[in-house]
Formats: C-alpha cells, structure tokens, sequence
C-alpha cells in the first residue's frame, strides 16, 4: 500500500509540473507580443475662419428721474410704450426688442442728503437687427422715439452662418493637425497612418464691437442720419488628435 500511494503521488507530481511548465511557456508568448506596442502621436491644434457679420445686436437706454420710485416706474413705462411701438412700426419684431435690464434706485446724491429723495431708473434695450447696413436707421428710430442713449453696438453672426463658419474653423484646425503630426513623426521617426480619436476641446466666437459712432449728412433737407463702421466676425476652435504612427 505505501509502495502505491509513493508511486501514485509521484506521477500527480509530474503531471502538475507539466502543467506548470505549460503555462510559463504561453505566458513568455504573451510577454513577447506586448513588447510590440502601438505608436501615436497626440496633437492640440486651433483652426480659424472669418466672415462679415449678418447680425447685429445694439443696446440703447431709457432714462428717467423723480422723487419717488412710482414716478420714475410710470416715466419708464411710458417711454418703453413709445420706443417700442417706434421699432415695430418701422419693421422689426417683437421677439427683436427684448430687456436686458431694468434698474430703479435712489440717487447717489440723495443717499447722502437724507431730507431729499432722488430717485433713478434705467431701462436697456438689446434690439437684434438682421440687416446690418440698417443699424444706423434703428439707432436713428430709438433716440427719436426716447432712447436717452447707445450703450454698445454688437455684429455678430446668424445661428445658419455660425454654424457653416464654424465648420470651416474645425476644416483648418485638422489640417494644422495633420501637419503638426507629420512634423512630429519625421522627427522621431515614425510615419503617420492614421487618426485613432479626435475630439474639439474649445470653441468660440469673437464678435466685432463698434466703439465708436459717426453722423453723416443725410437727405437734401439737411437731416443727419448714424453711421457705424463694422468689422468681421472670428470663430476659432481647438481640437485635440491621436494619429495612429507605426515606424519609418
């Protein structure tokens, strides 16, 4: 009996380290294979396009002054009545006078004098425009009607054409992407094959802000009419790439 348990448990044992032996083996294979890793380069790279603006957006002000803030409120309202009904009538839509803020608040001056109530209300209008050969005629319409004045004056782009620029923007950021990689793998001696992932990492636009207005003649009746300078509108992206590279 001790002779056939010796000679059984001597058998199990070289079978166990058959397999053991088995195992060391596909795993020095696996190790081989891993040694061949994958090469990529990873660029950040920023694309941009530039186009006249098709919007503009002008911000003008209603002011007004009183004893009370019930007073200065009823000046407001009235003015808002008269200034919008002066932007409709002369084309634009309800959804393009909108406020941007509305403040009432004593005045400075009467906060340090408290015998004396003074009182200051404000009311700013963004009034959007498609046609920006026409900002100066808006502008012209709101001081008629009240407008105490124009805050800043903004050019800007339709959703359509933010979108084609934009497209644009991301056509030129993949091309400085592309040269950028294969400046990188001639220096290390890689050849690009391929984009493995992409993704845009930043995007934005950069309207033009009129800073200044001038007055023009106007007609033969000696009228004067606003003029504004414009300026192109900027999109700029960023897009971040890995180039599948393999050796030279």
């Amino acid at each position: 009996m001790d002779r056939r348990l010796t000679t059984a448990l001597g058998v199990a044992l070289l079978i166990l380290l058959a397999g053991c032996a088995g195992l060391t083996g596909t795993a020095a294979e696996t190790g081989g294979a891993a040694d061949d890793l994958d090469r990529s380069i990873e660029v950040s790279a920023e694309g941009e396009a530039t186009a006249e603006p098709d919007r503009a957006t002008v911000r003008v002000a209603v002011e007004a002054t009183g004893d009370d803030p019930g007073a200065v409120r009823s000046e407001l309202a009235t003015a808002d009545d008269e200034l919008r009904t002066a932007l409709y009538d002369w084309g634009l839509d309800e959804g393009d006078v909108r406020t941007e803020r509305y403040d009432i608040r004593r005045t400075r001056e009467s906060r340090e004098t408290p015998d004396h109530e003074a009182y200051r209300g404000e009311h700013v209008y963004a009034v959007e425009i498609g046609d920006v050969d026409a900002v100066g005629d808006v502008i012209d319409v709101a001081v008629d009607a009240g407008a105490d004045g124009v805050e800043r004056i903004e050019f800007g782009l339709s959703e359509d054409r933010a979108d084609e620029l934009r497209d644009e923007a991301l056509a030129d950021a993949m091309g400085n992407a592309h040269d950028e990689a294969d400046v990188l793998a001639e220096n290390a001696n890689l050849t690009v094959t391929g984009v493995y992932a992409v993704s845009t990492t930043n995007a934005r636009t950069s309207p033009f802000t009129a800073t200044a207005l001038r007055t023009e003649s106007g007609d033969a009746g000696g009228g004067a009419s606003t003029g504004v300078e414009t300026g192109d509108v900027d999109v700029t992206v960023t897009v971040s790439v890995v180039f599948d590279a393999e050796a030279a």
